[in-house]
């Protein structure tokens, strides 16, 4: 009977929406498409649910946990509607990082993959023999990625455009960061010197040096200081136009290093933790409590999400990626694809698709495995305890184990692979990303 509804059920359900499936394609399609609401029943292959009870009996027998704190360890496995193995999976525990999921899940229904952050860059007088007559102003934009690179490739760009010298200030206005840097003063204080590449320090030059061979070092020199406004001049001249990379590559970008400044700034521009919440859970098809945001990064233990509502998130994620052309793994790291970052030490089977989360007494883990045998896998796993390395150790187990039983798609799933090549790394520091807006004849550089 259980088998009926697992797939029978599933494929009637295809071919009224007009799809021609065979029953065993059936939870494999629906696999990326179905949310924790429309859990069906229970998985009659025990697999799933044996695996996590020989983890949780590992945990013990390794003094990781001690068997009353099983229940502070959530677990929840699922492949499309089948629920497969369930620990306190509904409950909200400390999540870490796994909040990211939620930032990158509102962010890309938000504005959608292609979605770019612009830095202007303005003047406020006359460029008269490459001095630039006034102040040169940035407006922010929200940019979550603007490092050293992105301020030498702007640098260089203004040197095309013939300004060599600014008498006035550097005013900085609006949402503007940079190297993970919040405070707009200091920020605005490294683009001056990123401009003028003779005040450059130690960090300016290396990344330099892994700029794409040829790039030229700016040298803009600013004569007045760095100054903050809190409305633009009416009377400025816009120059110019930085765009950020794809949200889709800074979305992959913050999960990979589970970088902290990116998720919350594109968190504050998306309204702040509250909305993200009731957004998340919204998209997801959970109920709000099982998503409970003070921030977008997940620092602080009262950052809370049950094993359910990130495996919820992560097909929502999926869900939305797919209309839009690409996929989960197109923005987060996947186990042989990618190789920076926090995938870099774990041992985890090929083609998975993952996000860490790691606070002092929490490990968290949750992605998707392309399966033989129940197609694609869901699952968060939450530790709570000190032993963050040993319970690091104890989820590659996990997963190891489970595909053992399931084995590993050989045909890895279209689904969830990497649209870019293995390990790639966007460019920063491009410089067709700027747009000069001066001259009539705009031009891309």
């Amino acid at each position: 009977m259980l088998e009926l509804l697992g797939s029978g059920l599933v494929s009637l359900w295809l071919e009224m929406a007009g799809v021609q499936i065979k029953p065993a394609q059936a939870l494999q399609t629906l696999a990326s498409q179905t949310s924790p609401g429309l859990v069906l029943a229970p998985d009659p292959n025990p697999s799933g649910a044996t695996t996590v009870e020989e983890y949780l009996q590992a945990l013990i027998k390794s003094k990781l946990v001690t068997e009353n704190l099983t229940e502070s360890q959530g677990i929840w496995l699922q492949s499309g509607p089948i629920l497969m193995a369930n620990h306190q999976g509904t409950t909200p525990l400390p999540a870490a990082s796994l909040t990211k999921i939620a930032t990158s899940l509102v962010a890309l229904k938000t504005w959608g993959p292609n979605h770019q952050f612009e830095t202007l860059v303005s003047t406020t007088g006359p460029i008269v023999n490459g001095v630039l007559q006034g102040d040169l102003v940035i407006t922010g934009g929200g940019d979550p990625l603007f490092v050293w690179e992105e301020a030498i490739a702007l640098g260089n760009t203004l040197n095309k455009m013939g300004i060599k010298e600014v008498k006035g200030n550097l005013l900085v206005t609006d949402n503007f960061a940079m190297n993970f840097e919040p405070n707009p003063m200091l920020a605005g204080q490294m683009l001056k010197q990123a401009f003028n590449h003779t005040t450059w320090t130690r960090p300016a030059n290396y990344s330099y040096a892994i700029m794409r061979q040829g790039t030229a070092k700016p040298q803009v020199v600013i004569a007045g200081g760095v100054k903050l406004v809190s409305q633009p001049n009416p009377q400025q001249t816009l120059l110019l136009r930085r765009r950020s990379l794809t949200l889709q590559q800074l979305i992959k970008e913050m999960n990979i290093f589970s970088n902290n400044f990116m998720s919350e700034m594109l968190a504050e521009s998306l309204g702040g933790a509250a909305i993200m919440q009731s957004q998340a859970a919204k998209l997801a098809g959970v109920p709000e409590a099982e998503i409970q945001l003070i921030n977008g990064s997940g620092l602080g233990v009262d950052n809370r999400i049950s094993p359910r509502a990130a495996c919820a998130m992560l097909m929502a994620i999926q869900r939305e990626a797919t209309a839009q052309k690409i996929n989960v793994a197109d923005l987060f790291p996947t186990s042989g694809f990618d190789r920076r970052g926090t995938m870099q030490y774990r041992n985890m089977p090929y083609a998975t698709v993952m996000k860490t989360g790691t606070l002092r007494e929490v490990s968290a883990l949750a992605g998707v495995i392309p399966t033989r045998d129940r197609g694609l896998v869901w699952f968060a796993i939450i530790n709570r305890g000190p032993q963050i390395p040993g319970f690091r150790a104890s989820q590659d187990r996990l997963l190891q184990s489970l595909v053992e039983k399931l084995e590993v798609d050989p045909n890895i799933a279209h689904a969830i692979t990497p649209q870019s090549p293995k390990y790639f790394a966007p460019e920063l520091g491009a410089a067709s990303r700027n747009e000069i807006l001066f001259s009539a004849n705009k031009t891309n550089l």
